[in-house]
């Protein structure tokens, strides 16, 4: 698991697909800032990242609003350094292998990912 200094660490906690969208948002813009950030999808979340891609409900109504789509936000996160990782159980949970995912992101567990937080990083919950 890659480890970043200083960073913004978000553990997305359930497959509510508005709270990844609004946890993709401030990842980017935490990088747009000159900062690093990682998401942990934890258990059931990991269910967003099942093939085919993502949609979600409000997707249509965020392109009507010049916005990107969950499966266009989270592209744009892994492009530009935000670092996705999913969590192993939560892999087996939805029925998926990590080959199944985009290989740009990680598998891991919450002890490896708590593990790499540092006491100067940001550690946020949604």
């Amino acid at each position: 698991m890659s480890r970043l200094n200083s960073g913004l660490n978000i553990i997305v906690l359930s497959d509510d697909a508005e709270r990844f969208r609004g946890a993709l948002t401030i990842a980017i813009a935490d990088n747009a800032l000159g900062r690093s950030a990682r998401i942990f999808l934890q258990l059931d979340a990991v269910r967003l990242l099942a093939p085919p891609p993502i949609k979600a409900a409000q997707d249509d109504a965020h392109n009507a609003n010049g916005l990107p789509s969950l499966s266009v936000l989270l592209d744009e996160a892994l492009e530009c350094g935000v670092i996705i990782i999913a969590c192993q159980s939560g892999l087996a949970l939805a029925g998926l292998c990590a080959s199944d995912i985009d290989p740009r992101i990680e598998a891991g567990g919450p002890i490896s990912f708590l593990k790499s937080v540092e006491s100067d990083d940001r550690l946020l919950s949604v």
